[in-house]
């Protein structure tokens, strides 16, 4: 059983919610981001999605393309990328790590060397920004070869039709993009989103995650209602730009947000 699955089966067992923390590798610098990860860990974290660095973050807002700009001053790329999940794995060998992107830097790696190489660091799931799974076959087969879960996007707009397409060639879970628009957006419906999350789940068996918009412990709990994974992203990123200096600061900050997360999703 794969990390991801077993992941959601434990927390379905006990009644609860995934927490997933989103980082940009590399930001503020590299040296961060391994501690980072094991500390949102210890604060409530049960699956991390790791961003790997890219010039043209299409699908994100101003906060995490800025972040992808302070970790590309660091130079990081995907082979820095699948080095900190292999030395994340060091110590943690169990909790699920997602690596959240662009096609651009895998497709010049090659899908089979990518694959193979995110295999033996440790990444259990790739969900590509830009990369529709009509177009994913190489991708998905190739990581289907190395036991990685192809993780895909469904957004509101997306019909049934194409819901049960993207619910046959993506597994893990589903990420659905709640708001119309990029990462950081600012209203968040949870009527609406649970209404859209019964109709996917009328399509598939696939725990669904719920990101863009999440920005707090009460928009987490509120979402943790009707999702099987909360996702958060730019709420985070925006603790590491405020302290990009400040490593202590960093993990203090980022823990206290996940751990009240947490917390409030657990009483709830």
């Amino acid at each position: 059983m794969s990390r991801l699955a077993a992941c959601f089966d434990k927390l379905k067992a006990e009644n609860k919610t995934a927490l997933v923390p989103y980082v940009a590798a590399g930001d503020p610098n590299p040296s961060v981001t391994v501690p980072l990860m094991h500390h949102m860990v210890e604060n409530g974290a049960n699956i991390i999605e790791l961003g790997v660095p890219f010039s043209d973050p299409m699908a994100d807002g101003p906060t995490i393309q800025l972040s992808m700009e302070r970790a590309l001053v660091h130079h990081t790329g995907l082979h820095n990328v699948l080095d900190m999940v292999k030395e994340f794995r060091i110590k943690d060998q169990e909790t699920p790590v997602v690596l959240m992107g662009y096609l651009n830097p895998i497709e010049r790696m090659g899908y089979v060397p990518f694959a193979e190489a995110a295999s033996i660091a440790g990444v259990d799931g790739v969900l590509t920004v830009d990369l529709p799974p009509e177009e994913g076959c190489d991708l998905v087969a190739a990581m289907n070869d190395n036991a990685l879960n192809g993780i895909f996007l469904i957004a509101p707009t997306t019909i049934n039709e194409r819901m049960g397409k993207i619910a046959e060639v993506g597994s893990g879970f589903l990420y659905y993009v709640s708001l119309k628009g990029v990462t950081g957006s600012n209203i968040l419906d949870v009527d609406e989103v649970a209404n859209k999350l019964a109709n996917i789940r009328s399509i598939t068996d696939l725990p669904l995650g719920v990101g863009f918009g999440i920005k707090d412990a009460e928009s987490a709990i509120a979402v943790s209602k009707v999702a099987d994974a909360v996702i958060v992203g730019s709420a985070i990123v925006k603790k590491i730009e405020s302290n990009a200096d400040n490593e202590a600061a960093i993990l203090q900050e980022i823990g206290e947000l996940l751990a009240a997360m947490r917390q409030g999703m657990d009483t709830a």
